[in-house]
């Protein structure tokens, strides 16, 4: 029996074979295919009306459509970073990736993750000082702080994976590692490595939890400030009101948050190898696609002003008498 040699840390002749969903038949990929793409034009071009009406109509130029629009952008460069090659891989069989490929996959695929997190919790505070500070809004919440707020969130969140990823770079792989699933995520490249896989695959463990919890628990702190404020106000209208400004919000939250469930129950339980894929995979694609239809249709500014942008009115004719 032949032994394939383990070649020495961050070898970059080291090529990745993405196993996609092992047990998923061959006659199976086309239709796979078409929904993946379906999604992937959906989350292109929900997002990209969303950034393309906040830019355009001057009423909607406020600190939360300038968090939204981030948040549109980044739904984009993330699913950008898996989708492609998902495709790829389901209608042509492409499933080589090089080792600068493959980690630079990773590296996107977590800091861009991540990012998401902390653009929620700038959301909170921001809804936060809306109705518990409401006089102080236009103070606190001017132009420079609420893009030093995203750049901290975006910079934070790239900085984060850092060391993971540069760490399983150096671990030792097969000329041809073979990764259980669809995409290089993290895990599933630390278990093709043929390095002791206990340390990185903690260390991830770890990073994930803090970055999944620390944001959902500020989040919640928003919130429950925020619930107390809206609790005093005596009228039922301002109260509905009130909450009305963080529905949108609270469901991208809520969707975000199930999205990490999923895949991490996927992940902990007894489950087959293609259920701990396929939870990923929905963690990927679940709410990017939901976050613009969210926005559009709960939120009736936006809406409007993508309407404006689909159909605009035409001035009328005034003739001369």
């Amino acid at each position: 029996m032949e032994i394939t040699p383990c070649n020495g840390s961050g070898d970059s002749s080291v090529t990745f074979y993405l196993m996609g969903i092992p047990s998923l038949p061959k006659s199976l990929f086309l239709p796979i295919f078409f929904i993946f793409l379906l999604l992937y034009l959906l989350i292109l071009v929900g997002n990209a009306l969303i950034l393309v009406a906040v830019v355009a109509e001057p009423s909607l130029h406020k600190p939360m459509y300038f968090f939204l629009i981030n948040l549109s952008a980044l739904d984009i460069l993330f699913t950008t970073t898996t989708i492609p090659k998902m495709l790829s891989l389901f209608l042509l069989g492409d499933r080589l990736l090089s080792f600068p490929a493959c980690f630079l996959q990773m590296y996107l695929f977590h800091g861009l993750s991540c990012s998401e997190a902390f653009l929620l919790v700038v959301m909170a505070y921001d809804r936060y000082v809306a109705i518990c500070r409401p006089l102080h809004y236009p103070v606190h919440m001017t132009p420079q702080t609420n893009a030093a707020l995203a750049a901290s969130a975006w910079l934070t969140a790239l900085l984060l994976p850092v060391p993971a990823v540069v760490q399983t770079s150096q671990m030792a792989f097969d000329n041809t590692a073979y990764i259980y699933h669809c995409f290089c995520d993290h895990l599933a490249v630390v278990q093709a490595s043929c390095s002791d896989t206990t340390p990185q695959a903690l260390m991830g463990f770890c990073i994930a939890m803090v970055v999944s919890f620390l944001p959902l628990l500020l989040v919640l702190l928003s919130y429950a400030h925020i619930l107390a404020s809206v609790l005093r106000i005596r009228s039922r209208e301002g109260r509905s009101k009130a909450f009305s400004t963080c529905s949108s919000h609270l469901l991208v939250v809520g969707t975000y948050y199930s999205s990490i469930a999923v895949a991490y129950v996927a992940y902990r339980a007894d489950l087959p190898l293609d259920f701990h894929i396929m939870g990923n995979v929905a963690y990927a694609i679940l709410t990017p696609v939901l976050n613009p239809l969210i926005y559009t249709l709960r939120n009736k500014d936006v809406k409007a002003a993508i309407a404006k942008i689909a159909c605009p009115q035409e001035p009328k004719n005034i003739g001369i008498p």
